[in-house]
């Protein structure tokens, strides 16, 4: 691993990870993008938005403990950065989720300028990151509202089943009406296609529509189903950092690439 910092550059983005369905790989996106982009030599913070506090945990912090979270931003407007944790990986820091924010959405109802909670506290510390990667929950509330109020881009996961574009019509709706109402600036990266097993014919034939609904914002880098990428989160590590030479772990590295390289080229 000798070529960190190869994509050193000067542009700051604030990405949303996002899809309504679950088990697409939006957590494990997120966990080794930004252990990626840390590795790299950009200063990353994640940001855990989804009450299963997958990213949280993925990372090596306890998800159910009483340790204040993105709630206590949210409802409380606690300082953004009494909340930030340092990881144990370069570069990467963490706003950490908690079950609290199950209740979030129903507590953010009645709040003013709900759809601009997260904006507001992230536009506290957005100078002081190269990347702010927002992992959402598998639902398009407002937890999910939030974030794409916040972000720049959009990367939405698609996992190679039978059902990946259902659901999909409504999250670009979503988009659509967020970018109308709340954020003019946001865009969609990419759709970044997961789980993918060439033993399975089904997995070429999701990939072909993929990119028919999607054109040319699709990936060129797809994620393999790999037995080492879904172990990894269970001790607390990105997979750069437990097995960083398996199939999964290559992959997240060529997709981090694209992801630096692609933002390169809107700002370049």
């Amino acid at each position: 691993m000798k070529d960190n910092n190869v994509f050193r550059g000067d542009n700051k983005r604030i990405i949303a990870i996002a899809n309504q369905k679950g088990g697409v790989g939006k957590s494990t996106t997120a966990v080794n993008l930004t252990a990626y982009l840390g590795y790299y030599g950009y200063k990353t913070l994640i940001v855990d938005m989804d009450p299963q506090s997958n990213s949280t945990s993925g990372l090596g912090f306890e998800s159910g403990s009483d340790r204040k979270s993105i709630y206590n931003i949210l409802i409380s407007g606690e300082s953004i950065n009494d909340i930030t944790c340092k990881t144990d990986f370069s570069n990467l820091f963490i706003i950490p989720s908690s079950i609290q924010l199950a209740g979030a959405e129903v507590e953010l109802v009645t709040s003013m300028k709900r759809e601009y909670r997260l904006k507001e506290a992230i536009g506290k510390i957005n100078e002081l990151y190269d990347y702010i990667i927002i992992d959402c929950p598998p639902a398009l509330g407002l937890l999910t509202i939030n974030a794409l109020s916040a972000a720049g881009e959009v990367i939405i996961p698609i996992q190679c089943e039978y059902y990946a574009l259902e659901g999909l019509g409504q999250l670009l709706n979503t988009i659509k009406l967020v970018r109308e109402n709340l954020n003019p600036e946001l865009e969609i990266a990419g759709a970044l296609m997961t789980m993918f097993d060439p033993r399975i014919k089904l997995s070429e034939q999701v990939l072909s529509e993929v990119k028919k609904y999607f054109s040319s914002k699709v990936y060129n880098t797809i994620i393999p189903r790999n037995v080492r990428l879904s172990e990894a989160p269970s001790y607390g590590k990105p997979i750069l950092f437990y097995d960083p030479d398996c199939k999964g772990a290559l992959a997240y590295k060529d997709f981090t690439k694209e992801v630096i390289e692609n933002g390169s080229k809107r700002t370049g």
